[in-house]
């Protein structure tokens, strides 16, 4: 992947309803090497697909909260068990295993506090084997992007 690649993959991460006319135009290239280029990224899986950047609140889910998850055992089966009931959560937008003291990080987004209460107590609690559950609340947003920065 060279810097035209990486100016591609940028200009689609601000705008992924662009046409490729002005692909080409916002990475000075003409029509036809982009779209080879851009149909190169895709089947190469660097572009993994295409989605559309939602409003949560208008969308009704306008709590976010971040989970810290620690792990009573790391036993292969405990570590199995609980990534994969994790990943058929719809609550949980993403699930990041860490370094330190926490286990696993999760980005979780609910309907209200009702709600996040049910989620732990239906959801995460009968997974078994977390020695702790730390969890924090977004009520604001400095900054939220997917454009990746140039190398």
């Amino acid at each position: 992947m060279d810097n035209i690649d990486r100016q591609i993959i940028r200009a689609l991460q601000k705008d992924g309803r662009m046409t490729n006319l002005e692909l080409a135009a916002s990475v000075n290239l003409s029509p036809s090497p982009c779209l080879r280029r851009l149909r190169a990224l895709e089947e190469n899986g660097i572009i993994k697909g295409y989605s559309a950047d939602i409003d949560s609140k208008a969308y009704g889910l306008p709590v976010t909260a971040f989970i810290g998850i620690k792990l009573g055992k790391h036993t292969e089966t405990a570590v199995k068990q609980f990534e994969e009931r994790v990943k058929r959560m719809d609550e949980v937008l993403e699930c990041h295993v860490l370094t330190g003291a926490t286990d696993y990080f999760l980005k979780v987004m609910v309907s209200g506090l009702e709600e996040y209460e049910s989620f732990i107590r239906k959801q995460i609690h009968p997974i078994g084997d977390i020695a702790s559950i730390d969890s924090s609340f977004v009520y604001g947003t400095v900054k939220n992007t997917h454009v990746y920065p140039l190398l």
